[in-house]
C-alpha cells in the first residue's frame, strides 16, 4: 500500500497527503508518517515546495481530528464499542484513557508528538467524555503543527535515506517531550496552586522534635 500511495504523490501532491493524514488521524491504519517524510524528500528534489507538504499534512491532521472528535461527541458509545472490538485497539484505548485521565489536556499535545500511536484514541475519548472543544482543538493544532513540520522537514533533510528519519525524529521529539512535560507540570501547578503551598507549609518533624 505504501508504494501505491507514494506513487500518487507526484500526481496529487498535498491533496493525497491531506487525505491520508486525515484518515490516519481517525484511526484508519495508513502509512501517514512515511508518506509525509517521502513527500519531504520529493520536495528536496524540487517536485513541489516543502511548505505544501507541511501544510497538506497539517490541514489533513486537523480535519481528521475534528471529524473524530465530533463523531465521538455524537456517537461516543457506538464508536468506542467498534474500536474496542479489536483486541489490539482495546489495549491502546485503555492506555489512552489512563494517559488522558492522568495528564488532561497535555495528553492531547503529547499524543501528537512522542506518543502518536495513541493520538486517534485520545481524540475519540476526548469527544466521548465531553472534553472542552476549544481546549482540545488548541492542543491538537499545536501537536499537528509539530508532527507535520517534523516529518516533512526531516524527509527534506534525509531525502536520500528515509530510513534514518525514525532515529532522527526520536531525538527531535525527545526534546519536544521534555518541553511538553514542563508545560504539563506548569499547567498542573496553575490549576492546583494550593498543593505547592501546602507542601512548603508543612512543618519538618525533626524541627518540631528539636524544639
Amino acid at each position: 500500500m505504501s508504494d501505491t500511495l507514494i506513487g500518487l504523490l507526484p500526481l496529487y501532491g498535498a491533496y493525497i497527503i491531506a487525505l491520508i493524514v486525515g484518515l490516519s488521524a481517525m484511526a484508519i491504519t495508513l502509512p501517514a508518517s512515511v508518506l509525509v517524510a517521502t513527500a519531504g524528500g520529493l520536495a528536496a528534489a524540487g517536485d513541489f515546495a516543502l511548505w505544501q507538504v507541511g501544510l497538506g499534512a497539517f490541514v489533513g491532521f486537523c480535519i481528521g481530528d475534528q471529524c473524530a472528535f465530533f463523531l465521538a461527541r455524537s456517537k461516543g458509545p457506538w464508536i468506542m464499542g467498534k474500536l474496542k472490538a479489536s483486541a489490539t485497539r482495546a489495549k491502546l484505548i485503555d492506555r489512552a484513557e489512563g494517559f488522558l485521565t492522568r495528564n488532561g489536556i497535555a495528553a492531547v499535545l503529547l499524543s501528537r508528538t512522542v506518543l502518536s500511536p495513541l493520538g486517534p484514541y485520545i481524540t475519540y475519548i476526548s469527544g466521548a467524555i465531553g472534553l472542552s472543544w476549544a481546549k482540545f482543538t488548541g492542543a491538537a493544532m499545536i501537536g499537528a503543527a509539530i508532527w507535520s513540520s517534523a516529518y516533512a522537514y526531516l524527509g527534506y533533510i534525509f531525502a536520500g535515506n528515509i530510513s534514518q528519519i525514525s532515529s532522527a525524529l526520536g531525538n527531535v521529539l525527545g526534546f519536544i517531550a521534555a518541553g511538553g512535560i514542563l508545560v504539563a507540570s506548569g499547567y498542573w501547578l496553575f490549576r492546583h496552586p494550593g498543593s505547592h503551598r501546602e507542601a512548603h507549609s508543612k512543618p519538618d518533624p525533626q524541627e518540631s522534635l528539636s524544639d
